[in-house]
């Protein structure tokens, strides 16, 4: 059965059970392969691990908003592109969160948007009952999250100029409801977290000819500073992404952190890609980060790259 994956941060398969419009579809999308996989961004789940994972809402210090850009350098019409902006805060004293956030996919003719408000609570955890006010205390936190939204996934078949055929004599057109849940235990020095983004599947959907797949992602982190000047921070990172009929995905990744002022990194991929990046930490406030992706011997599209830009409300000192 032919497959198609929704961009970005959606991580879902969807798939046209109706062979001879799938593959008619391929065909005008550039090559794609029927397993093409499309999957989450570099810098989204190191940068904005709220899009991957509810668990991370109100997980900053304040307030936070963000939004990014992704597409491919190759300039072929029908691209993938991505524009994603999300919002998150802390709530009750830190120990929930609330946010939201809005996704949009293009590839060819497909076009998929995805709207989701989400919920976390945190559990903290201090072992030292007696610690002393001046002492610095290492966060130690486990959160939940649950996310609630909907998808709206279009085709413009009527775009692509078949005629005589019906099954391109209309646009399809669909509403899916989505839910995700995840899980996250942070501490100053250390991460691991689990995510679910789709839950529901295709089970209520408003049509009976798409099938949806929910992938699995499970990634961990570490923090550590080169000196006792806590001048530079390494951040070694992985991500596993597991998902029915496709091969498992793994990506590794390694940043370095100047003074909190400038960032760089890179990260390979196991779907032949390695990443690099830059970032800017500017007024306390504000991040930017641009990241550069190279195709290796399989990449059907070449390369990519994106921006994403972050900005911090009320930041404590």
């Amino acid at each position: 059965m032919p497959r198609f994956t929704t961009v970005a941060g959606l991580d879902m398969i969807i798939s046209l059970k109706n062979s001879a419009r799938s593959k008619a579809f391929v065909v005008f999308v550039f090559g794609y392969t029927c397993n093409a996989q499309q999957t989450s961004l570099f810098p989204e789940y190191n940068y904005n691990p709220f899009i991957l994972n509810p668990a991370y809402t109100g997980m900053a210090d304040g307030a936070e908003a963000t939004i990014s850009n992704y597409g491919y350098v190759n300039g072929i019409e029908g691209s993938p592109k991505t524009l994603a902006f999300s919002f998150h805060s802390p709530i009750a004293r830190d120990k929930m969160g609330i946010g939201g956030a809005v996704l949009h996919d293009k590839i060819g003719v497909t076009t998929s948007t995805k709207a989701f408000v989400a919920f976390s609570y945190k559990i903290f955890f201090d072992l030292e009952s007696d610690r002393p006010y001046w002492q610095i205390y290492d966060q130690n936190v486990l959160s939940f999250g649950i996310t609630a939204g909907v998808q709206q996934y279009s085709e413009d078949l009527l775009d692509l100029g078949i005629h005589n055929d019906p099954e391109f004599d209309e646009n399809i057109n669909a509403n899916i409801p989505a839910m995700g849940i995840g899980v996250l235990y942070n501490r100053a020095n250390f991460y691991l977290g689990f995510s679910a983004p789709n839950i529901l599947g295709d089970r209520f959907a408003s049509r009976d000819d798409l099938e949806l797949n929910n992938p699995f992602y499970g990634y961990f982190g570490y923090r550590f500073f080169t000196s006792r000047t806590e001048d530079i921070m390494i951040k070694p990172s992985t991500l596993l992404k597991y998902e029915k009929g496709a091969p498992m995905q793994i990506d590794a990744n390694i940043a370095v952190n100047f003074k909190n002022k400038f960032e760089i990194g890179t990260g390979y991929r196991s779907s032949n890609s390695i990443s690099f990046l830059g970032g800017i930490y500017a007024l306390d406030h504000l991040k930017l980060v641009y990241y550069y992706n190279i195709g290796l011997k399989n990449a059907l599209l070449g390369n990519s790259h994106g921006i994403l830009i972050s900005y911090s409300f009320n930041k404590k000192d």
